[in-house]
């Protein structure tokens, strides 16, 4: 399938819906959305939390986006139940866009679980879908993604699937070698076993694929906390970077993975997103 025709073909099937719930604002101003986003190619509809900045009812102009996405386990809403996500969109004048990418899907099209298609929901429905009923700019230089965990992994990946939309990238906490949790975290239900299957994990797994930005000139962004289970396998992702001369920006520090780490984490990747956005 060329993707980019299925992109805008969805753009034209999405734009009729648009229904949404308005959760909360804050003194700050801002908006924070629920939205019901549909696929088409899971023949369902997901929930979405969208938060778009006070100036955005002021101004009629068109604002950056940041998708930012769960982890294993957990749903759309995670973030904004954790943090103040909104007064992010305050501060630096954006959208910030948290997609509901199933409590184990990795962000792939499984190819065992014809219900389980989320790389075409998140990377594809859910951009087409905020394009069309948001002032967006709609470019590459405009658009970012990042996540934790399963999301770390996942924003890496859909950065890697569809360079032409997501020109940042982050990760905190990634799970970016999946070959190491061949037993765990449903991964073998949704690709197959490593057994029989070894070159999908190593097709689906960052780590496998890090000398493949080098021609993308992705920003990216990887975070992990020293005590992290993952922080080996990140800190070999920044090795492999460098040894590609793939410029990014690799933070260390302490913490495990928790929501303590993130929530303290996400600022620094907004700011480094901001900073590609609006760059001279």
């Amino acid at each position: 399938m060329n993707i980019s025709k299925f992109y805008f073909s969805m753009k034209n099937k999405i734009c009729a819906i648009h229904v949404f719930l308005i959760i909360s604002g804050s003194l700050a101003g801002y908006e924070l959305r629920k939205e019901t986003i549909p696929s088409a190619a899971m023949n369902t509809a997901f929930n979405c939390i969208i938060t778009i900045p006070d100036s955005y009812h002021q101004e009629n102009i068109s604002y950056p986006v940041i998708y930012l996405l769960h982890g294993y386990g957990g749903g759309y809403a995670d973030w904004s139940k954790h943090m103040e996500i909104g007064i992010l969109s305050d501060t630096y004048n954006l959208i910030i866009v948290c997609p509901d990418g199933g409590s184990s899907s990795w962000y792939l099209d499984s190819p065992v679980m014809p219900e389980s298609q989320y790389k075409t929901y998140v990377g594809l429905e859910v951009v087409a879908y905020v394009d069309n009923n948001f002032r967006t700019l709609n470019a590459r230089e405009s658009r970012a993604i990042t996540g934790l965990s399963m999301g770390g992994h996942g924003a890496l990946y859909l950065a890697l699937e569809f360079p032409y939309l997501f020109g940042a990238a982050g990760s905190m906490s990634g799970v970016l070698e999946l070959e190491s949790t061949s037993k765990k975290y449903e991964l073998a239900e949704k690709i197959g076993s490593y057994e029989e299957f070894p070159e999908r994990w190593s097709n689906y797994s960052i780590l496998s694929n890090a000398s493949r930005f080098a021609e993308l000139q992705t920003h990216i962004i990887i975070d992990c906390g020293v005590d992290d289970v993952f922080y080996n396998s990140n800190k070999l992702f920044h090795v492999k970077l460098k040894e590609f001369n793939i410029a990014h920006t690799f933070i260390e520090k302490a913490g495990g993975h928790s929501w303590e780490y993130w929530v303290e984490s996400l600022e620094k990747h907004v700011q480094f997103f901001d900073q590609f956005f609006y760059r001279k």
